[in-house]
């Protein structure tokens, strides 16, 4: 290694305080796995069951979740990606050369609040299905009420800090591996129970077509009646809730942290995996299956757990998708907390900071109270953080097109930039006030916010110097980036090239993963068109669950040996 005096500064910083070097970028396959593993998680039971309880109408949900979930997916390409590209920087690294220290770090305590605790509560959600493959009672307080129960917290929280510890590419490889599971399994579950709602609908076990299928969602599961029996949610509304249920990721920016990895700025597009076939389908899957458990319980879809209605579903791989599910995204989120934790505390690693962050998280899961509550925990940290988004935003994309010197506040020496302090909190005031006043959709509070956020600083940072040059700045920060990039360039040369597995038994093992998807999705299919009646309904499903079960072993099994192998011929 150069001993370089330019590059033994790089040498004393940690690896996320700089730039990703080119040599750890990922292909779009990384991402669409990433994506789909984190956005077909535990909480869909729990969100296919709130689109009931809001009274949507069947018809909206087909087209509003279309059309959100298409948003969101341009909000990341277009917003998101090409800023995280550009910078190679997580949003907390990049914030600060932008805001100054002292707001990244409140901005930083603020996420670390918010994505560990979506981390417990999807680690609360995966132990229901643990919880009731024990037959230990329902935590329906805000505090647990059986040690076992915390046990088991425990137990699943450990394997979500264990994964989350090792960085980006742990976390990109176990969500590589469930991605594909997890879509056949939810597909499935709804499959399975369809003939259920059919019957109690229409007196048949398999719907007619398109007119009997509208029709079973009309009277069983998506009515147009809330919950208390008043009219329920409409088009729009569905719209903004499937663009806005990550404003936090993509207005917000905090998908800079995984998306820097990213070759091109096209690879926002990769999130689509997860917003198209993950929520759009999982959420009107978990619809589907929810109203059929509920069918099977005699009780309403509110009052099931995300255990209830996967083992109805899907039996035994009900418990696994449950506790996958609710993995795959608490491990990506306890990465962001991790992040943030380490922006604070830049003297320490960042699986120092992860393991911190993460005992932190598994204590919080222990309360059942952040499960039940994670949709309004979303929806306003989104508002918290979307200001935020677009100060950085502006400063990136806005300042060089009107003549603004980006990185000013930086070039001034200064400690913190109030602009940036000021605006953040005017467009929380902004936001939340709009709420207050309810002029307009709560779920599309993001929009307006963002816009003002954006005006409001771009007017207070031309007053304190962002119209100025500063070129020796500009020209110190030039030979920075040049340096790192030497530096970086240094660190690939010995780093070998990595190489792909092509042997025959690595081949084999990767057919038999996805033979056993096929025929998971071949036995759920059997369920809907190959019961005549009520009878040979339940004995199909049982059918199913045990063969389903055994697929879903089959394919971990090989999808992971198929991964080591992998491994091992790049260790070679």
């Amino acid at each position: 290694m150069s001993t370089n005096k330019d590059f033994q500064q790089f040498e004393n910083m940690h690896e996320e305080q700089l730039p990703v070097p080119k040599h750890k970028l990922h292909d779009w396959t990384h991402f669409a796995g990433l994506y789909a593993a984190e956005h077909v998680a535990a909480t869909e039971f729990v969100i296919g069951a709130t689109f009931v309880a809001l009274g949507a109408k069947t018809m909206d949900i087909i087209m509003g979740l279309l059309i959100g979930n298409i948003l969101a997916v341009l909000s990341w390409t277009l917003i998101t990606s090409p800023i995280a590209v550009d910078t190679r920087l997580s949003l907390y690294t990049y914030l600060n050369k932008i805001a100054g220290d002292s707001m990244s770090k409140l901005y930083n305590w603020a996420n670390v609040l918010i994505f560990t605790v979506i981390s417990a509560a999807m680690v609360t959600v995966s132990s229901t299905a643990v919880r009731f493959a024990f037959d230990i009672p329902a935590q329906l307080d805000w505090y647990p009420t059986n040690v076992w129960f915390v046990m088991i917290v425990l137990a699943v929280g450990a394997f979500v800090v264990f994964v989350a510890i090792y960085g980006f590419n742990a976390v990109s490889e176990f969500s590589g591996i469930c991605a594909p599971w997890l879509f056949t399994m939810f597909a499935s579950g709804a499959i399975v129970l369809l003939p259920a709602l059919s019957l109690d609908v229409l007196g048949k076990t398999l719907p007619g077509g398109w007119s009997d299928l509208v029709s079973i969602g009309n009277q069983s599961i998506w009515t147009g009646v809330n919950s208390e029996g008043q009219p329920g949610i409409g088009l729009v509304e569905v719209i903004g809730f499937g663009w806005a249920a990550n404003t936090i990721t993509h207005f917000g920016l905090i998908d800079m942290a995984l998306l820097r990895f990213a070759k091109k700025k096209s690879y926002g597009l990769a999130t689509s995996t997860g917003m198209l076939f993950g929520h759009y389908i999982a959420w009107i899957s978990a619809g589907i299956m929810g109203a059929g458990a509920a069918v099977i319980l005699g009780k309403t879809i509110v009052e099931l757990d995300p255990g209830d209605v996967a083992y109805y579903a899907l039996g035994w791989s009900g418990f696994v998708i449950v506790i996958v599910a609710g993995w795959t995204t608490a491990i990506t989120n306890l990465y962001r907390a991790g992040l943030a934790a380490q922006a604070i505390f830049s003297h320490f690693s960042l699986r120092k900071t992860t393991m911190a962050v993460g005992a932190a998280m598994v204590i919080i899961a222990c309360f059942p109270f952040v499960f039940s509550q994670i949709l309004p925990l979303l929806t306003y940290a989104g508002l918290i953080v979307v200001p935020v988004g677009a100060i950085v935003f502006a400063e990136h994309q806005l300042f060089p097109k009107i003549g603004y010197t980006r990185y000013w506040s930086k070039f001034q020496d200064y400690a913190h930039s109030s602009p940036a302090v000021i605006s953040w909190g005017l467009g929380l005031v902004f936001g939340f006030g709009l709420n207050v006043l309810d002029v307009m959709s709560f779920y599309y509070l993001f929009i307006p916010t963002w816009i003002f956020t954006i005006i409001v600083y771009t007017l207070l940072a031309g007053k304190y110097g962002a119209k100025k040059q500063y070129p020796e700045a500009e020209a110190r920060e030039r030979t920075y980036n040049e340096n790192v990039e030497l530096y970086q360039q240094e660190l690939a040369a010995s780093v070998p090239p990595a190489v792909k597995d092509t042997s025959a038994f690595s081949k084999v093992l990767s057919f038999l993963s996805y033979a056993a998807l096929v025929v998971t999705l071949l036995l759920a299919g059997n369920v809907l068109f190959g019961s005549q009646d009520e009878s040979t309904y339940f004995s199909n499903r049982e059918t199913f669950y045990f063969y389903g079960f055994i697929c879903t072993l089959l394919y971990f099994v090989a999808a992971y040996w198929v991964m080591k192998r992998g491994k091992i011929v790049n260790a070679k």
